[in-house]
């Protein structure tokens, strides 16, 4: 593999990872904005940016642009975050020019007032449809009692009435700063033309105007508060507990993906021999996010209504253990196997490589090859999740219960 990278006049890093046997290549726009760079009056902006942005362009209908993806055969989504929403898409490396062609054409979209107030709509029913899905609004109740005031509390999608007050206006306004080319990197990974890509870039984006787009950081250590929400036509009981991570910029980031594999990994890990493996829960995982300038580790439960006292009772013994007696080198050697198999499998492919590239220089500003970060990861020993621990003790713990309020 070999990186390459370089930076337009106007603030747009231009980054690439050319792997010389691979068979395709990945390419995606990432822009360093999401849910917690909203105020109140446009909360869900970012995430229906991201709905409007496949509306068309004054070049392009929405219907062309569909049509241009798939005469490609591309491979295309996007997503959206609480830090960053990511615009990607895998083709034949022949179809290089034509895919940055169409996604730098998106990237200033026409946002016509029409599209807007049909996609409202479909905004609504999505917010609809995932408060209906239990493991997302726990996660996302419990991510704003744990936050609270603090920007990583706010939802991704926001609500239906901000949603419906929100105007055209107010979402230009937010477009013009956000999506600016000193708040984006454009990431490519696989077999490609640098020469090209870099020319082509200039052309269609060096004129982009740079606006200076900041982000308020700061770290947060959680509220630990505990609530229970009463949800009479949910069967189960679904709970998430949240405690204080490293952040992104954090060199003990991977010691704590290390520790949440230990405690949470969805099989052989402790959260599963405690509840799983004796039924007193039927779905119980640990996930490290370490985000900009802060982080959380996110415990969800799902179990009977009647067992969420006693299994959040086993979760603090387990929390407490680890805090009081550490690991087992056994328990190091199998998680960070796990971690390395899941990177490589994942590597292997150019789709895998481009979003881990681009968030490394959307946080860090700094190249990781894979070879790197396995290296980085197999040298963890349990004297740094003691050290990470000393720092990050699994305390306090914020816990939010979904269902029959029993928590």
């Amino acid at each position: 593999m070999k990186f390459r990278q370089t930076e337009l006049d106007n603030g747009l890093v231009v980054m690439a990872e050319e792997m010389a046997s691979a068979r395709s290549m990945a390419l995606g726009f990432f822009v360093r904005t999401g849910s917690r760079d909203e105020s109140p009056e446009v909360s869900g902006v970012s995430h229906f940016l991201e709905h409007m942005m496949f509306k068309g362009t004054g070049k392009r209908s929405a219907l062309e642009v569909n049509l241009e993806f798939d005469k490609m055969g591309a491979k295309y989504n996007a997503f959206t975050s609480e830090e960053n929403t990511v615009y990607y898409a895998a083709v034949l490396p022949e179809y290089q020019e034509r895919v940055l062609d169409l996604w730098a054409d998106l990237m200033r979209p026409a946002l016509r007032d029409d599209d807007f107030n049909t996609e409202k709509g479909v905004i609504c029913e999505e917010i609809a449809m995932y408060k209906d899905l239990p493991h997302f609004d726990v996660m996302d109740r419990a991510r704003r009692l744990h936050f609270g005031e603090h920007g990583c509390g706010n939802s991704v999608l926001g609500t239906v009435e901000s949603i419906q007050n929100m105007s055209s206006q107010q979402m230009r306004g937010y477009f013009d700063q956000r999506y600016a080319p000193d708040n984006m990197v454009l990431a490519c990974a696989g077999k490609m033309n640098w020469d090209k890509l870099i020319e082509q870039a200039e052309r269609l984006c060096g004129d982009w105007p740079a606006t200076g787009a900041a982000r308020e950081l700061s770290d947060f250590r959680g509220t630990g508060n505990k609530e229970a929400v009463m949800k009479e036509q949910i069967q189960r009981e679904h709970i998430c507990l949240i405690c204080a991570s490293p952040s992104a910029q954090s060199e003990l980031r991977y010691a704590a993906g290390v520790l949440a594999n230990i405690i949470g990994d969805d099989t052989g890990s402790r959260l599963y021999w405690a509840l799983v493996d004796t039924a007193l829960a039927d779905s119980a995982e640990m996930e490290c996010d370490a985000a900009d300038g802060t982080g959380a580790f996110y415990t969800y439960i799902s179990c009977d209504p009647d067992q969420a006292e006693k299994v959040v009772e086993i979760v603090n013994e387990i929390l407490k253990n680890v805090r009081q007696k550490g690991i087992t080198e056994k328990e190091l050697l199998g998680s960070k196997n796990k971690i390395a198999s899941a990177m490589t499998l994942g590597g292997e492919l150019p789709m895998g490589r481009l979003v881990p590239l681009g968030l490394n220089w959307i946080y860090r500003r700094e190249y990781r090859a894979m070879a790197d970060e396995l290296k980085k990861l197999q040298s963890i020993t349990a004297d740094d999740i003691n050290n990470l621990l000393d720092e990050y003790p699994l305390e306090p713990v914020t816990i939010l219960g979904l269902g029959a309020g029993k928590l």
